[in-house]
């Protein structure tokens, strides 16, 4: 091999210039990222709501010695604890050796995605089908979601206050579900819709059965059938549909995608690509310097609004119990604490490269990327951290040669998106967006690279022990 010429080691030393990630690790950290992976794709596989994806972590923190958390109790280095709030959030917490005063390490990921919530009164019969009303949540693509499985899951409390988890479509033998969609032939008025209006938010309609009950004279007997079958499994009445969070979400697996198995393929990367690494990194520390808080948040694909999103203040309230233990306020452990705003970043597809400004982008396999700022047109709607707490961030990443990457969320003007990190900017803490790539952004099917997710991983890990 001959040796490199003056010019290209100074473009080395100069240049920045990413690269795939087999470029920069060995073979054995390629194993590593897929035997990490095995553990996420199980995670992905259980857990399709937030809820489950809290009920999930807390068995795996309770597991590892994790403790509910207490606010009268005093807790030493070391000491593990988790908060769990209204089912639908989770805060895992690791005491170190420093004193909270100084600040907290923080990583934040949300457990919701897009999906299709049940109407409060969902359930209707219109020429012998029965059907699903449906409100979608977050930002999707409405035809996207007709034609595929479909699976229910959440909860049903009824009138005696009693409640019951629902999930049904997952396993094998389970019936799914489906929203229906026009065959081409047919389609002619349909076609003129444009693709945004292709399947409209009232036609997404999930088809959930078309036997009647018995041989009876009598209207709307398949509905009647249904809320039978709905009467002897989970013991509810049409009436509890009020008092019920179900939500409907696609039946795929997950898999791997590609002849090399090199990527992951499933519902509900976005955010849980970034809330499983960084969980993994909580439970792989012991004593760190300074206490490491990883949020596992509810609602950011609609605003982050609702007392389970980050626009609330549980998070904050939680830091302001553990800053009353230490003798101090609220705002010195919010002040001097370090945030990363643990979010995926939509990857280069070569396919559609209009909307990606090709030097600022993010991709697959390059690692995990910081995303300095968010929002859209003139940075609306986002932090954009600051030239000292990237450099912060740089720095520990290198130190620990974990692979990354920058990236924005788009080309300027071509539309954009938010994250969490406002919200946790907005309590006057040092923040930044750092997660993976992800190809499908919210569609029902998305794509991660196994390298990016482990490299989350490290980052998260390297963060919480700088």
């Amino acid at each position: 091999m001959s040796e490199k010429t003056k010019a290209e080691l100074l473009a080395e030393e100069l240049g920045y210039a990413p690269t795939h990630a087999m470029k920069q690790i060995d073979e054995d950290e390629v194993r590593a990222a897929d035997e990490f992976c095995v553990g996420y794709m199980q995670f992905l596989n259980e857990c399709k709501t937030e809820r489950e994806a809290v009920a999930f972590m807390q068995r795996a923190a309770e597991e590892r010695g994790f403790e509910p958390f207490d606010r009268e109790k005093r807790y030493a280095c070391g000491d593990k604890v988790y908060y769990v709030n209204r089912g639908k959030a989770i805060i895992l917490a690791v005491f170190g050796k420093k004193s909270v005063r100084e600040g907290v390490r923080i990583a934040a990921a949300h457990i919701d995605s897009p999906r299709l919530d049940l109407k409060p009164s969902p359930l209707y019969e219109d020429e012998e089908t029965a059907l699903f009303k449906t409100h979608y949540y977050g930002g999707i693509k409405k035809y996207q979601w007709t034609a595929i499985p479909l699976s229910l899951h959440g909860v049903v409390y009824r009138k005696d206050g009693t409640g019951v988890t629902v999930s049904l479509g997952e396993k094998e033998g389970e019936p799914k579900f489906v929203i229906t969609d026009l065959l081409p032939h047919l389609a002619r008025e349909q076609d003129k819709r444009t693709l945004a209006d292709g399947i409209k938010g009232e036609e997404l309609n999930v088809l959930v059965g078309s036997r009647p009950f018995c041989a009876d004279a009598g209207s709307e007997l398949v509905k009647l059938n249904i809320l039978k079958i709905l009467n002897e499994k989970y013991d509810m009445t049409e009436k509890d549909f009020l008092s019920a969070e179900l939500e409907v979400v696609p039946a795929m697996p997950v898999c791997d995608i590609g002849f090399d198995r090199s990527m992951i393929g499933g519902y509900g990367h976005d955010d849980r690509v970034c809330a499983y690494p960084s969980a993994m990194a909580a439970f792989d520390i012991e004593t760190p310097e300074y206490t490491c808080v990883t949020v596992l948040t509810d609602k950011e694909e609609t605003g982050s609004d609702g007392n389970t999103g980050l626009n609330s203040s549980y998070m904050a309230y939680f830091l302001y119990d553990l800053a009353a233990a230490a003798g101090c306020a609220g705002y010195e452990v919010l002040r001097n604490s370090k945030c990363l705003s643990a979010d995926v970043n939509a990857a280069f597809d070569p396919t559609f490269p209009s909307v990606q400004e090709k030097k600022n982008a993010s991709y697959i396999n390059r690692g995990v990327v910081i995303t300095k700022y968010t929002g859209a047109r003139g940075k609306s709607g986002t932090s954009d951290a600051s030239a000292e707490y990237m450099s912060f961030v740089r720095q520990i990443l290198d130190k620990e040669k974990v692979v990354w990457q920058q990236g924005e969320l788009g080309a300027v003007d071509a539309g954009g998106g938010g994250t969490v990190a406002k919200y946790i900017a907005k309590l006057d803490v040092d923040v930044v967006d750092v997660g993976v790539p992800v190809l499908s952004m919210h569609a029902p099917f998305e794509v991660v690279s196994k390298l990016d997710v482990y490299m989350a991983y490290r980052a998260f890990k390297a963060f919480y022990e700088a």
